[in-house]
């Protein structure tokens, strides 16, 4: 099967180039920017081999999973254009759950740029950028599991087909590349994040809960309170002091423990 747009990303003159293989789906697409590239464009696989994660981590995509970029040029600051991120988290967590169906697996966005599936990462993104005359061109990277997790990761990874979805890479980028349209533009260049920041709170994962954040050497916790309006997270201490974290690893219940040693 070869991968396709959605018939919405098709009718808005979208392009896609697909790849067998390919070492890093968001490394080929910055070098196209800074040969020329402006967007939109995505670039796709169902295996990459030499994949990136945040805080340049490796993310290992066994054939069978998505991996797919997006090439965007947004004229909006830098601090604007961090919280697309968040738009591209309920493009994804919407893309799921339509592929899914009712019942299949309970889906929920962890910030600041995962998807969970029954409390385990499914799926995660990876936001780039690059300076251009046009304005500021953005790669947003996104990696599903699809048929299988990657093995030996420091928290508990899940796979569609471990849930019992039967999907294919390219069912899911077809259906993605419909919903990212739906989402960037709902977004407009950031004029539109207060309407995605309630969307997301709504799928977010530990709202109200207690969760630790580690950043850097430095772990805080607290209550899951909210997002800012720059799309930082809100922790509040028993005591009613409230903190804001603009960027950090999240644990959960028992993994808190852990994310504070």
């Amino acid at each position: 099967m070869a991968f396709a747009l959605g018939p919405r990303a098709q009718t808005a003159g979208i392009r896609l180039t697909a790849f067998e293989t390919i070492g890093s789906t968001n490394a080929e697409a910055l070098a196209r920017v800074r040969a020329g590239e402006r967007g939109p464009l995505w670039l796709a696989t169902t295996h990459q081999s030499a994949g990136r994660g945040r805080r340049t981590r490796a993310w290992v995509s066994p054939p069978g999973n998505l991996a797919a970029s997006i090439i965007q040029t947004i004229k909006a600051p830098p601090a604007v254009v961090a919280t697309l991120g968040f738009a591209a988290g309920l493009a994804l967590d919407s893309t799921l759950r339509e592929i899914a169906g009712e019942g299949a697996a309970s889906f929920a966005l962890k910030w600041p740029n995962d998807v969970l599936a029954d409390g385990k990462k499914i799926a995660g993104i990876l936001i780039e950028t690059e300076t251009t005359p046009e304005g500021l061109a953005v790669v947003v990277g996104i990696g599903v599991n699809v048929v299988a997790a990657p093995d030996g990761m420091p928290y508990p990874v899940t796979s569609l087909a471990a849930c019992g979805i039967t999907a294919s890479a390219e069912d899911v980028f077809a259906a993605l590349s419909d919903a990212w349209l739906e989402f960037v533009t709902l977004w407009d260049d950031g004029r539109g994040f207060q309407q995605i920041r309630r969307l997301w709170l709504a799928r977010a994962a530990g709202l109200g809960k207690p969760m630790a954040v580690r950043s850097g050497s430095v772990t805080l916790q607290g209550t899951f309170e909210t997002l800012d309006e720059e799309g930082r997270l809100v922790l509040a201490e028993d005591g009613g002091r409230r903190m804001t974290v603009a960027a950090g690893e999240v644990h959960f219940g028992a993994a808190m423990s852990a994310g504070a040693a």
